[in-house]
């Protein structure tokens, strides 16, 4: 018998996982997975490719029903809630990053951003944070990677989500790009938001106030 993943609880939590567990077929990717994420708080989550961590992910994000265990959001449980309500918890709770930004090609910049919800004066503060003023009305061609991953970002934060997900933020940016985004990321946090991030990159990992390991579905750290 494992021993259970690290599990840390307090009134603070956003974020609650007990016993996740998921099989496709014979392949079990995720094995009892325990974790809490409290606000103000970066948790970095690595491990090798196939290890489950972009299913931890979606799960957490109430995309992919686990085949057992809870996940306590903001105090709720998504699970619980009907297909169109978890899509309005997602929406209002869940900030999303992926390694691929994502955007919607025919809209510039801030319409972008604002696909996100929130105000324009928030996706304005952003645009001027990372970097994206003289872009904001700029198709997704126009950009670079590093700028597009920018857009990315502040479609994520423009309603003020109390948790992010990100899977990989910093991929294959340049130095640049990636300051800004763990600027971002770290005003987003000092604020009160919660952060659960995919990566391997050192300097991530370096600014994460805990770092677990998921390897064959099992989570150490």
């Amino acid at each position: 018998m494992r021993e259970e993943g690290t599990v840390i609880s307090g009134e603070r939590a956003v974020l609650t996982v007990q016993d996740f567990s998921k099989s496709f077929g014979e392949v079990v990717a995720l094995d009892q997975i325990s974790l809490s994420i409290e606000a103000g708080e970066i948790v970095v989550l690595c491990g090798p490719s196939g290890a489950g961590k972009s299913t931890l992910l979606y799960m957490v994000a109430g995309l992919l029903p686990p085949d057992s265990g809870t996940v306590t959001l903001a105090g709720i449980h998504p699970y619980e809630l009907s297909g169109s309500e978890r899509t309005l918890l997602r929406g209002r709770e869940i900030g999303m990053v992926f390694q691929d930004a994502r955007l919607l090609s025919y809209l510039d910049i801030e319409a972008n951003i604002l696909a996100g919800g929130g105000s324009s004066d928030r996706a304005g503060e952003l645009i001027e944070e990372l970097g994206l003023a003289d872009r904001r009305n700029h198709v997704p061609k126009k950009l670079s990677a590093g700028e597009q991953q920018r857009v990315g970002l502040a479609r994520a934060l423009v309603a003020n989500p109390k948790l992010l997900l990100a899977d990989e933020p910093t991929g294959n940016l340049d130095q640049g790009s990636t300051d800004l985004v763990l600027a971002g990321l770290k005003k987003y946090v000092s604020g009160g938001g919660a952060a659960l991030v995919v990566t391997h990159d050192p300097q991530v990992i370096k600014m994460a106030d805990r770092v677990l390991t998921l390897e064959k579905g099992i989570l150490q750290g």
